[in-house]
């Protein structure tokens, strides 16, 4: 009959040789053999029932109830089913943990400020580090400024997600009044500079028509924006400068 020692019982099944002693004074697991000079020997039966004893331990039972569990009369496969059933109520448990957590990290990351990394990657070349520099220098004392960067400081990547999309329908809708042949100060373009400017006022500062007036005439003054419109469609620079100031002009 083979025997095991304390010590390779506490390696094999990952238990301290202590708490293996005082299995034996409670009478949880005592050792069937001892040696010639009376050291404790475990057989086969004993390493069943400390395997038992593991498993019930890792489910948080206390060993007063492992040890009225394990002297009854259970067939050792009731065990075994009653410990996969307490171990996949675990998991479900911990699976709810995790879906927790992550929706947790969720809420984070959307109430968390966009990076510069995310902008870049959002705008691509549209986001300039040496024009937002720039642009900080230059108007960086004014109201405006200082509204658009009080609100701004608080989008994370999706506020600016929506921004970009918004932006992107204004533009859109400005290409097509162009290419259908309606001139600048026709409707559907004023309508276009009207919602760019709400877009503005919406999103970053309170925007009169006379400042609204300045920047088309920077869309065409500036030779970055100038490309951003002429991108799009050749002459837009013009025509949404045109149009800011049709669509001026009418709520004058």
């Amino acid at each position: 009959m083979t025997t095991w020692t304390v010590g390779q019982v506490a390696d094999v099944f990952g238990v301290t040789v202590r708490t293996l002693h005082h299995y034996d004074e409670i009478g949880l697991l005592m050792p069937s053999e001892r040696s010639a000079a009376g050291y404790r020997l475990y057989t086969d039966g004993d390493l069943r029932r400390l395997q038992q004893v593991v498993v019930y331990r890792r489910l948080e039972l206390p060993l007063d109830e492992i040890a009225r569990l394990l002297d009854g009369d259970e067939d050792p496969d009731v065990h075994l089913r009653r410990q996969r059933e307490a171990v996949m109520q675990r998991l479900d448990e911990l699976t709810d943990l995790v879906v927790a957590i992550d929706r947790a990290l969720e809420r984070d990351m959307d109430e968390r400020p966009a990076t510069t990394a995310e902008l870049k990657e959002l705008f691509g070349d549209g986001f300039d580090d040496d024009y937002q520099q720039e642009a900080q220098e230059r108007w960086g004392e004014t109201d405006a400024w200082k509204q658009s960067a009080a609100r701004t400081s608080r989008y994370t990547a999706a506020d600016w997600a929506e921004v970009k999309a918004e932006m992107e329908d204004v533009n859109a809708a400005f290409v097509a009044a162009l290419e259908s042949g309606e001139p600048a100060t026709g409707e559907a373009a004023m309508d276009a500079a009207e919602a760019h400017r709400l877009h503005i006022e919406r999103r970053f500062y309170d925007l009169s028509y006379d400042v609204h007036r300045g920047l088309a005439d920077m869309y065409v003054a500036d030779p970055r924006f100038t490309k951003t419109y002429e991108d799009l469609a050749p002459g837009l620079a013009a025509y949404v400068r045109d149009a800011i100031h049709a669509n001026a002009d009418r709520h004058a």
